[in-house]
């Protein structure tokens, strides 16, 4: 059954977690190095691997001998490591962008639907309906598509310090999401 409320969690949640306006640096910079952003590519191959993930996550899980509750878990201390990030300006997780291959790696993969996304979606399942959560999936892909088309826009609107307070409010959110989400997942 949809729920607004459970809809809009989730969409904030994801918003947080992608991170598409505080990695509009690394957007940028790899368009100025390969010229080769296509926005509706990076968006459906995203798309593709969040959905392939949503569908089939829980039952890899299984075949893996995890409980969804476990993988909450150790979903939410990724997340919480993330938002850490955020906050610090320090990368704990060392990612490798390869300039020469522009929409699908980097852009598609890792940075939109990376580990913390794939993540925080089976994370997302122990709370939330599954209809509310493939909502959240499709309003975030919307976002995403109209920001890597303007992403140049973007950055020149905000400019470097509105972008560093945004990344370090989405980091406080997360912080926040997973101590809820490991609160939730530690006794069940």
């Amino acid at each position: 059954m949809l729920d607004g409320r459970e809809i809009l969690t989730v969409t904030f949640t994801l918003f947080a977690v992608i991170d598409i306006i505080g990695s509009i640096p690394v957007i940028v910079g790899m368009r100025e190095r390969t010229g080769n952003i296509q926005p509706g590519l990076a968006t459906l191959v995203a798309g593709l691997l969040m959905t392939v993930f949503f569908l089939i996550g829980e039952e890899l899980l299984k075949i893996l001998g995890v409980d969804i509750h476990s993988f909450a878990l150790a979903g939410s201390i990724v997340i919480f490591i993330i938002g850490l990030e955020m906050i610090l300006g320090r990368d704990l997780f060392n990612t490798e962008h390869d300039s020469r291959t522009g929409s699908i790696v980097p852009i598609a993969f890792p940075i939109i639907a990376g580990s913390g996304t794939l993540t925080t979606i089976m994370s997302l399942k122990s709370e939330y309906e599954a209809w509310n959560i493939y909502f959240g999936i499709l309003i975030n892909l919307v976002f995403i598509y109209f920001v890597l088309r303007s992403t140049g826009r973007i950055a020149a609107f905000l400019g470097k310090g509105g972008l560093l307070i945004i990344r370090k409010f989405f980091g406080v959110i997360l912080i926040a999401i997973a101590v809820k989400i490991f609160k939730n997942n530690l006794f069940v």
